[in-house]
């Protein structure tokens, strides 16, 4: 399990790299629902190898943030006329 951490955890560093250096805004939105999806994995995969129930919930909370946090960023790039 520890491997699969870390490949999670080096997909989050990946995304954030994204996210600072991405040529365009399309770019950046997708980096940003990556390190949603990459950071909930990681915080089930934790849980499940460390046996704790509220990592789990953690990452129900961080899938939902991302979700509302993408959708909020379209709505912004819409207005601006992006």
């Amino acid at each position: 399990m520890i491997y699969l951490a870390t490949l999670l955890l080096l997909t989050v560093l990946a995304g954030l790299w994204r996210v600072l250096r991405g040529p365009s805004r399309a770019d950046r939105l997708v980096a940003v629902q990556l390190l949603g999806t990459a950071g909930t994995a990681l915080l089930l995969v934790l849980a499940e190898s460390q046996g704790q129930p509220a990592l789990r919930d953690a990452a129900l909370v961080l899938a939902l943030l991302a979700a509302v946090l993408s959708a909020a960023l379209v709505q912004y790039l819409r207005g601006r006329g992006a």
